[in-house]
């Protein structure tokens, strides 16, 4: 399911009774609404000292003047005046105040952060902007997977997170929402097959220069990669192909060589394999800090390193990552206590043969190791100790730091003091979520695991984020989804009209609250579930979409054109029902791939936002990438009626419905809208037909009718028209422009008899009404000189200005 961006707040800004300062950007614009403009936060910086007043006029009283470089919030427009919240400090105490400034003492306040070097990749089709905003046109547009280097992290005006790249020469942005970070990573080298002709690329994108070209069949080595993006060496260039390209290469080959006695240890919890590679059958799991010696190095077609072992009486093989060389190295000679009773071993290894008992408190010397083994003598004999057995002075120390999520990579020992000689408290079990407050200067942390406090190596912990609530699993965000809620219409209504009230928006959900019980009764939905997740989507049932097409879930919407791709509802109660019937059909199904149990969950995600599948569950599993989803909607369920534990108890309706049709609707556009083919496409004689009534050619010329929410398309050439479910909406700009198709923005919108606000009004337009706007001759939107108003052309045949300001322009 495609998710929507919320309702659009609009944004406020600042006014002040001095002498008129020359036209800003902001000033410039003389669009009129026939009402205050909602707009969504903005800040600005003052560039002078300012009047705030109490109405959006030089007439009405001053409140206050606010000094020049001081940051405030927009959350209004009105003509050239803005709404604004001032906050200062006065006797220890924060005072926010609220009135109307002038634009022209004002600029947009944007925060530019140096950041260390750091690679993102597109996750889809992205625009690169000259600026950190999109009030321009795009400068660039490139495929996923393409990767780029940042220095700089900007926040815009408006709360947007950008970074800065460089492109084909030019100082270019990026929104954070396009992008995932990524990190290079190491692994064993590993051979891949072409399974197509393809490329090597001077850096990671198939926007970089082709090096070379890689034939199908190709078989290559790599053990570098930056997200899907592998470095290797072939015929002489350096450089990345996409692994998209290429799968794994299977067929292992051996090469033996015979070696001197050699010592090895293992670093780690490591697999005994019955032939020497890791695909063959495992035999044996050995604990870290056992010593084989071996005779026989293999190296196979995976580029793996084994070793043959001797252990139980079985012949094996040892993973060469898994082990180190055990080779002596001087220490200056120190004396270590024993912390425990342990051995003096003939070699190094727990498995070696034990010499004698040392107990604990014991004293020993050392100036030999090897790896955690360190060679002594004891009572005549003279041989190994294991080294965490013993502890010396250290001048460790521990610092408080700000409350960190980690989840454990496996199973680990959870100690009374920061070093391994400390005493186990317990063992924490792989994939557990810990929180850490306190850091050892030695990498150790800190951390709570049930009822024991201790501390863990941080070599073992990643860094994640969690919608996991840890202390219990309990609340709105565990229940079954399939049982029913004694939520009734009234508590729904009253918890969106509290919004209204404090918001002054208009919303759709108003007395909607029978609609969800309704829904949840008929398909065996929790209706307070359904009313929450509707609240969360759709911004209370007043986000653009939902208003402009009942959508309340944003579904059928695309990124690349949300509103005109998303699907059109007749009624608020059909968009509530067609969702009940979905979320039953899919992720409340156990049958169904979506599925990853009946409740909201959580999802926990690292610093690169992959998910921990191990710590994920419920719809936030597969619904959504925000971690704290479950969470979010599982709190509006608690405000609306608190939570009661009889859920445990309550009947689950595991009645399993078909996913529904996709509903009849569609965006029937006005007369006049003209568009470009891009590439050849085939047209039907008539929609859901299977003939190839016309192919219209790149560059061909029509007018565009009509979109159904089942996509497809109906257009006009000549006096005929055909149609087409062949568009792709998510990525449309390879197949049509649209040169002049606008929607309104605005609750009402006065049209104008000149580019003027002081010209006659000749009508006013609703929000979300599309409007064709009156081409040049060379098929450019006929705008005034200032660039600020188009000319469009009504229902009536007559022609009339509106401001460009509340205009979009959709399919261009």
């Amino acid at each position: 399911m495609k998710k929507m961006g919320k309702a659009i707040i609009l944004s406020t800004s600042i006014l002040l009774a001095t002498p008129v300062l020359p036209l800003t950007p902001f000033t410039a614009i003389k669009a009129e609404a026939s009402s205050t403009i909602k707009m969504k936060k903005t800040s600005f910086q003052t560039k002078d000292r300012l009047n705030l007043r109490s109405g959006a006029s030089t007439k009405n009283k001053v409140i206050l003047t606010i000094p020049k470089g001081k940051i405030i919030q927009a959350t209004e427009k009105k003509g050239s005046w803005y709404k604004v919240t001032y906050t200062y400090k006065s006797k220890n105490k924060n005072i926010t105040k609220t009135g109307w400034v002038s634009s022209g003492y004002l600029k947009e306040y944007y925060q530019y952060k140096k950041i260390s070097k750091t690679y993102y990749f597109t996750k889809k089709t992205s625009k690169f902007y000259t600026k950190p905003d999109t009030k321009k046109k795009a400068a660039f547009t490139v495929t996923a997977h393409n990767g780029f280097p940042s220095t700089q992290k900007v926040v815009n005006s408006i709360g947007e997170t950008w970074y800065r790249i460089s492109y084909k020469g030019k100082t270019l942005y990026v929104k954070s929402n396009d992008v995932s970070k990524q990190s290079f990573t190491s692994f064993s080298q590993t051979k891949y097959i072409a399974n197509k002709t393809t490329y090597l690329y001077q850096s990671y994108g198939n926007v970089q220069k082709k090096l070379v070209t890689i034939p199908k069949g190709t078989i290559v080595q790599a053990k570098k990669r930056i997200g899907d993006w592998y470095s290797i060496s072939y015929k002489g260039k350096t450089g990345y192909f996409y692994i998209g390209d290429f799968s794994k290469y299977d067929k292992i080959t051996y090469q033996t060589s015979n070696t001197g006695v050699t010592y090895y240890i293992t670093k780690q919890t490591s697999k005994l394999y019955s032939k020497p590679d890791t695909k063959s059958k495992l035999v044996y799991s050995v604990s870290a800090n056992n010593g084989f010696s071996s005779t026989q190095k293999v190296v196979n077609s995976l580029k793996e390193t084994m070793y043959r072992v001797t252990y139980k009486g079985k012949t094996l093989y040892v993973n060469g990552n898994d082990v180190s060389k055990a080779t002596t190295t001087s220490i200056n000679k120190t004396d270590y206590k024993a912390n425990k009773d342990t051995y003096l071993y003939q070699s190094f290894g727990l498995n070696q043969k034990k010499l004698i008992t040392i107990p604990k408190g014991t004293v020993i010397s050392s100036s030999l190791k090897s790896g955690d083994w360190y060679r002594t003598s004891y009572k005549g004999s003279t041989g190994y100790v294991f080294i965490k057995d013993f502890s010396i002075n250290n001048n460790i120390t521990v610092k408080k730091i700000d409350e960190t999520t980690y989840v454990t990579n496996d199973a680990l020992n959870l100690r009374k003091s920061y070093d391994v000689t400390s005493s186990i408290v317990t063992t924490i079990p792989k994939s557990k979520i810990v929180i850490a407050n306190y850091k050892a200067s030695n990498g150790w942390y800190k951390v709570k695991y049930g009822k024991s406090t201790g501390y863990v190596s941080g070599k073992y912990l990643t860094q994640v984020r969690t919608g996991d609530p840890l202390t219990s699993h309990t609340g709105y965000q565990f229940i079954d989804l399939r049982t029913k809620s004694s939520v009734t219409a009234t508590q729904i209504n009253n918890y969106i009209a509290k919004y209204v009230k404090l918001t002054g928006k208009k919303s759709i959900l108003s007395g909607k609250g029978q609609a969800f019980i309704d829904a949840g009764n008929k398909y065996g939905v929790n209706a307070l579930y359904l009313a929450a997740h509707a609240i969360h989507e759709s911004a209370y049932g007043t986000s653009l979409l939902s208003v402009g097409k009942n959508n309340l879930f944003g579904f059928g919407a695309y990124d690349a054109t949300p509103f005109i791709a998303a699907f059109k509802f007749k009624s608020v109660n059909d968009c509530i029902n067609y969702i009940a019937q979905e979320m039953k059909a899919t992720y409340l199904n156990k049958n169904n791939w979506k599925y990853n149990g009946a409740y909201l969950g959580y999802s926990t995600k690292d610093m690169n936002n992959k998910r921990i599948d191990e710590n994920s569950g419920g719809m936030n599993f597969w619904y959504a990438s925000d971690p704290y989803w479950g969470q979010t909607i599982a709190k509006h369920m608690q405000n609306i009626l608190p939570y009661k534990s009889s859920y445990s108890k309550a009947p689950i309706n595991t009645k399993v419905y078909s996913q529904p049709s996709i509903p009849a609707g569609s965006d029937v556009f006005p007369a006049g809208i003209q568009a470009i083919m891009k590439k050849d496409l085939v047209f039907h004689s008539k929609k859901g037909a299977t003939d190839k009534a016309k192919t219209l050619k790149k560059g061909t010329k029509f007018t565009l009718l009509e979109k159904t929410n089942d996509f497809w398309v109906k257009v006009k050439v000549g006096k005929t028209t055909y149609w087409t479910n062949s568009i792709k909406f998510d990525d449309y700009k390879k197949y049509l422009a649209v040169q002049n198709l606008g929607r309104v923005t605005v609750e009402d919108l006065n049209v104008r008899s000149s580019a003027s606000t002081s010209s006659s009004k000749i009508q006013t337009l609703k929000q979300n009404s599309f409007v064709q706007i009156v081409l040049t001759k060379d098929g450019k939107p006929t705008m005034d000189k200032n660039k600020t108003w188009y000319q469009i052309k009504l229902s009536n045949g007559k022609t009339g200005w509106v401001s460009a300001y509340y205009i979009k322009q959709e399919l261009k």
